[in-house]
């Protein structure tokens, strides 16, 4: 059994409670608790920590982050709307299965949104501040990615292609694309939690773009953008050459249909036929 499978396994075997997953976690109250809690919860589901079939208690995320009900309520339907939570009448709110076909839909958002992206960016003029932050984010990628912080390194490369956004004074695209990125989130930390790492290959990737950007080559940029991401075709043969994700997501899909044999609320069937 190899290394990733062993990992995937006891991702499986072992997994954490909420409670252990949010203890020691802290609210701002002067910030939106709503917010927090969204995020908070947010990363724990597409990092894996909480996972697929999980059932998530608006009661015991209160207890446990010192909140009142009504914000946690209020977050879990905004990831409800996003595609990670869903309700299950009768029996609770649980972590949605992850669904192959919103992964390859939101891949190929993602491919024509952020090539829109970097051209408009490559297109644009007196960016020099906006090309050192990025320069910034690459540079503290390839520290993460030494000091084998995977986690950081894939917080820093989200935070590196909502910049690409920001710098074509396209914010509000990047948060409607992010609607659209649950599973692929998901996915991609599935990928990482299995051993499939290509660190050094995507800083150099995102160089590249970055180096097309400030050069002002729109077609460049865009060019290094697809070969950085990959066609659907290339996402799709990743997950068929690696069984052992393929079995993971085909076991939860199974795992959930045993916890929610009913009907899913109206907002989650809505979701699912939407996304």
């Amino acid at each position: 059994m190899s290394s990733g499978t062993t990992s995937i396994q006891s991702l499986i075997d072992h997994p954490q409670s909420l409670t252990s997953v949010l203890t020691g976690v802290t609210l701002n109250p002067e910030d939106s608790l709503v917010s927090q809690i969204y995020r908070i919860l947010w990363d724990a589901i597409v990092t894996l920590k909480i996972l697929p079939g999980q059932l998530v208690s608006e009661k015991e995320i209160a207890s446990v982050l010192n909140a009142s009900k009504t914000p946690v309520r209020e977050a879990l339907i905004r990831l409800e709307d996003v595609g990670l939570v869903s309700v299950v009448p009768k029996s609770g709110t649980y972590v949605t299965a992850i669904r192959i076909d919103a992964y390859i839909e939101g891949c190929f958002t993602r491919l024509q949104l952020e090539t829109g992206a970097v051209r408009r960016a490559a297109e644009r003029s007196g960016i020099e501040h906006h090309i050192a932050d990025l320069e910034s984010i690459i540079e503290r990628q390839s520290v993460a990615w030494d000091a084998e912080d995977y986690v950081q390194f894939a917080s820093l490369d989200e935070a590196l292609h909502k910049a690409f956004f920001t710098v074509a004074g396209l914010q509000g695209v990047w948060h409607f694309q992010q609607k659209t990125q649950a599973d692929v989130n998901r996915i991609r930390h599935l990928k990482r939690i299995g051993g499939i790492r290509r660190g050094t290959q995507v800083i150099e990737q995102h160089i590249a773009i970055v180096d097309a950007i400030k050069s002002g080559k729109a077609d460049q940029a865009s060019n290094a953008l697809v070969l950085h991401i990959g066609s659907l075709e290339s996402e799709i043969s990743k997950l068929t050459d690696n069984p052992e994700l393929l079995a993971f997501i085909e076991n939860q899909k199974t795992s959930m249909l045993r916890k929610s044999p009913g009907k899913r609320s109206s907002r989650s069937t809505h979701h699912q036929q939407v996304i």
